[in-house]
C-alpha cells in the first residue's frame, strides 16, 4: 500500500524516532554499569532494577538545575547550539532501513525505512559533516578560551576524518553500484555481505569507516576536542543543566547511528540468511531483530574501546588521518574498482 509522503514520515518515523531516542537514554546507563564491571565496580543501582531507571532520573535532576549564561556570551548561538546536533542526529535516521524482506518478485524489500533516497549515503555524508558547526558555535558563543580551544579542535578533527569516512563510504557504493543505503543491502542480500562478498578490501573499508565514525562522535581514543584533563569539558564547559545533557544524548545517538550505517553497508542490515521462504511479518520481525543484534554488537565495541584506551595526542590524531588513514582509503576505492571492473565481484 502506498501512503501519502508526510504520512509515511509519521507511520515510519515516528516509531524509529522514539525508539532510538530510547536507546540513547538507555545507552548512558549501559556504558556506566558497563564500566563498572570493566572496573571491578557496581555503578548505578539506585533507580529501578539494577539502576535501569537512572537515565530518567538524570533528565528530571538537569531539567531542574539552574540555567546559567556565560558573561560576555553571544546568547542566541549559545541557546541554540545544543539543539542542532541532537537534530542532525535525528535527520540521520531517515535513509537507515532497519528492516527488510523478499517480496514476490524475489528481491530484497526495506521494510522499515522512513525515506529511501536514491542518494541515501551522500544525504548521511553530507549531514554528518555538518556536525561541527553546532560544536563550533557552542565553542564560539561560550567567550571562554577552553571551550573555544576544544572548538577548533573539534572542527580540525571533523573536517579531517570526513575524509576517510568518505573514502570508506565508496568501497560499497562502487561494489552495489548504487548510492542508496536501502539496494546496498539488497545488493548485500544476492551476492552476500560487503565483508565477505570483498573479503580483505570490504572488511579493511569497514575497519575505516568504523574509526573514522569513532573519531566524528569524539569517542576515546579520538576525544581530544573534549579532553576533560585539558580542556574542562571541551565545548560543553560553560553549559548546565539540560543543555548539556543535549551534548551527552548527542554522542550516544551518533554512536549508535554510526553503528547502523556500518552494519547496513558492510554486514548486510536486516538480511540473514535464514529468512527467505518465511512468511513476510516473519522476516520483518527477524529481520528487525538481526538488524539490533549486529548493530548492538558493533555499539558494545565502541564503548569496549572506550574503556579501554586512552586518548591520543592531537598530533598523533592528525598523523594517523592524514599519513594512514586517507592514503589507506584511496588504495582501498581503487582496488575496489579494479575488483569490480575485472569481474571479481
Amino acid at each position: 500500500m502506498t501512503l501519502n509522503p508526510w504520512l509515511h514520515g509519521l507511520v515510519y518515523g515516528l516509531p524509529v524516532l522514539l525508539g532510538v531516542m530510547g536507546v540513547g537514554a538507555l545507552a548512558s546507563w549501559w556504558e556506566r554499569k558497563f564500566s563498572a564491571r570493566m572496573q571491578n565496580r557496581i555503578g548505578v543501582d539506585v533507580f529501578g532494577p539494577f539502576g535501569v531507571l537512572q537515565p530518567f532520573a538524570d533528565a528530571l535532576k538537569m531539567l531542574q538545575k539552574e540555567d546559567l549564561v556565560p558573561r560576555g556570551a553571544d546568547k542566541t548561538m549559545f541557546f541554540i547550539a545544543p539543539a542542532f546536533p541532537v537534530v542532525l542526529c535525528v535527520v540521520l535516521l531517515g535513509v537507515v532501513p532497519f528492516a527488510g524482506y523478499w517480496d514476490d518478485t524475489g528481491t530484497w524489500a526495506p521494510a522499515i525505512l522512513i525515506s529511501n533516497l536514491d542518494i541515501g549515503i551522500l544525504w548521511v555524508l553530507s549531514v554528518s559533516g555538518l556536525m561541527v558547526f553546532p560544536l563550533w558555535m557552542a565553542g564560539w558563543a561560550s567567550n571562554n578560551k577552553y571551550a573555544l580551544l576544544a572548538a577548533m579542535r573539534t572542527v580540525a578533527q571533523g573536517v579531517s576524518y570526513e575524509i576517510p569516512m568518505v573514502l570508506a563510504a565508496l568501497v560499497p557504493v562502487i561494489v552495489a553500484g548504487d548510492l542508496s543505503i536501502a539496494r546496498m543491502v539488497a545488493w548485500q542480500a544476492t551476492h552476500g555481505w560487503m565483508v565477505f562478498s570483498l573479503p580483505v578490501v570490504g572488511f579493511l573499508a569497514f575497519v575505516l569507516f568504523y574509526l573514522a565514525s569513532l573519531a566524528e562522535a569524539n569517542r576515546i581514543p579520538f576525544d581530544i576536542p573534549e579532553a576533560e584533563s585539558e580542556l574542562v569539558a571541551g565545548v560543553i564547559v560553560e553549559y548546565t543543566g539540560i543543555k548539556s545533557g543535549l551534548f551527552i544524548l548527542t554522542e550516544y545517538l551518533h554512536t549508535f547511528i554510526a553503528s547502523a550505517l556500518a552494519t547496513a553497508m558492510f554486514f548486510g542490515g536486516g538480511h540473514m540468511p535464514f529468512l527467505a521462504g518465511l512468511p513476510a511479518i516473519a522476516q520483518i520481525v527477524l529481520s528487525a531483530t538481526a538488524m539490533l543484534v549486529k548493530t548492538s554488537m558493533l555499539f558494545v565495541s565502541i564503548y569496549w574501546i572506550r574503556w579501554s584506551w586512552y586518548r591520543f595526542r592531537s598530533d598523533q590524531l592528525m598523523e594517523l588521518c592524514w599519513y594512514y588513514l586517507v592514503p589507506g582509503g584511496l588504495v582501498l576505492v581503487a582496488c575496489t574498482a579494479v575488483s569490480v571492473s575485472l569481474g571479481w565481484v
